[in-house]
């Protein structure tokens, strides 16, 4: 055993480490972290002082990596190896201990970081990989450890660790479903037991709803994070169609798992009744990846699970064993020629399939001079914020048009003027024009800034 695990260990550093050594451009849904995380770090209250609507946990998470260091890129690639290891070697681990398939070992593993490393979306950390740990956790204590079904303690920590999850990223929470279907299949008092998981699943909101509330954060909360409901997200970046075909390999194996489990019959009635939760967890995890139509960083962590689990009956044997070695084969080869398709020549043109690097953020030329300011940009594009620091807590420009898309209302404009601080930012990056309309209601604050050189771009006076 510790040999097959010391080989799936090298096997998956071979996979991903050399493409993490030639670099991978910075995401956009990684550039917000960072943002969020070094805003955070600066005693900048969540919602409050930034209106960003990334989920409390994760945002903990990037400031807690900001504060061990600025910036910390190679921490979040770093941190995304480490987090799909942890979920493969965790669903392995509870797949071998509670028997679901009579064939035991590290194929549920093996399949998990193979087909997970197919994209470099899942080299990147993201709210939804952060937050799918935790629904990995999870599975374990929605399982029975003994015919008289299920102990509290355990119900409760399965609603508690998908609330966690939910604080990562929020169509998370949908995963309440599978939680639901297991205790009515599993449970023998299935409206109680639900309750516990209901409380366990609410149990973190309250406590980040306390907190809000106490440092008069949480109307805010609501409004940026809990209002925008399960579709106002940031995307990954990469066109659709390029997201649809980086799929067609995780998908052919999930079918050909699929069809192979359906041929195969099971002896125990726990293996029948945990191959339909998985089936449910399947059915949820599409539903979660349709809330932002598959454009979120790192969708393709949420099949993984029931893709591994069938992988069980793909990888079982077989008369012909030759058959599953060349599978195998191939499916190597796919993710390899997938992965490292940008650094063999045409290859990207022959499989039309550009790499996703070339949809990373690169620091906007026009603004190259400017470096390690403080910036407010008014409008959409971010890049300005490659070399600079943000200074106000206008961060995400749709969330902050409840601001500046209001300026004929009086509450509006005293908003502006109070976000604004007693230490302005350095410069304002217009792409709407909006510095003179605003010059004009908040003179105090705005007249102090004047247009440079650059189109756009307005420096403030000493």
């Amino acid at each position: 055993m510790p040999a097959q695990l010391l080989a799936l260990l090298l096997l998956v550093l071979a996979l991903r480490l050399p493409l993490l050594w030639l670099g991978l451009p910075l995401t956009a849904a990684e550039l917000r972290a960072l943002l969020v995380g070094e805003r955070l770090h600066g005693g900048a209250m969540p919602y409050r002082d930034l209106y960003d609507g990334t989920a409390p946990l994760a945002a903990a998470v990037f400031a807690a990596l900001d504060a061990v260091l600025a910036r910390p890129v190679w921490l979040y690639r770093m941190g995304a190896l480490l987090l799909l290891l942890l979920q493969a070697l965790r669903l392995n681990v509870v797949l071998n201990r509670y028997d679901v398939h009579p064939e035991r070992g590290y194929t549920v593993a093996l399949t998990y970081l193979l087909v997970g490393s197919v994209s470099t979306d899942l080299d990147a950390l993201s709210p939804l990989l952060l937050g799918h740990t935790f629904i990995v956790f999870a599975l374990s204590a929605l399982l029975p450890t003994s015919r008289e079904g299920y102990d509290n303690r355990r119900l409760f920590r399965a609603g508690f660790l998908i609330g966690l999850g939910a604080m990562c990223y929020l169509p998370l929470s949908l995963f309440v479903l599978v939680g639901l279907f297991a205790v009515v299949i599993f449970a023998a008092n299935s409206f109680r037991s639900a309750l516990l998981l209901l409380c366990g699943f609410f149990f973190p909101y309250a406590l980040v709803a306390t907190f809000l509330s106490y440092n008069e954060a949480l109307p805010e909360f609501v409004q940026f994070h809990l209002q925008p409901g399960l579709t106002d997200l940031i995307a990954s970046g990469l066109p659709a169609g390029l997201q649809l075909r980086l799929l067609i390999v995780p998908v052919v194996v999930l079918v050909l798992a699929l069809l192979r489990s359906l041929g195969t019959t099971l002896g125990l009635v726990f293996q029948v009744k945990f191959r339909q939760l998985m089936l449910v967890w399947l059915v949820v995890a599409i539903a979660a990846a349709a809330v932002e139509r598959g454009a979120a960083p790192g969708v393709l962590v949420l099949l993984l699970p029931p893709l591994a689990y069938f992988s069980l009956f793909l990888w079982q044997r077989y008369r012909q064993s030759w058959l599953l070695e060349l599978l195998l084969l191939l499916i190597i080869n796919a993710v390899v020629v997938l992965r490292y398709r940008a650094h063999v020549p045409r290859l990207e043109g022959l499989l039309r399939m550009p790499a996703e690097s070339r949809f990373g953020i690169e620091p906007d030329p026009h603004y190259a001079a400017l470096r390690g300011q403080t910036l407010l940009i008014l409008g959409p594009d971010d890049r300005a914020y490659f070399n600079n620091h943000p200074a106000t807590p206008y961060l995400d420009w749709t969330l902050s048009q409840v601001d500046f898309g209001h300026l004929n209302e009086y509450a509006a404009v005293v908003r502006v003027a109070q976000k604004m601080g007693v230490t302005p930012p350095a410069y304002l990056l217009d792409q709407g024009h909006h510095v003179p309309r605003l010059q004009q209601l908040l003179p105090n604050i705005f007249s102090a800034y004047e247009p440079t050189s650059t189109p756009g771009l307005y420096r403030r006076r000493p």
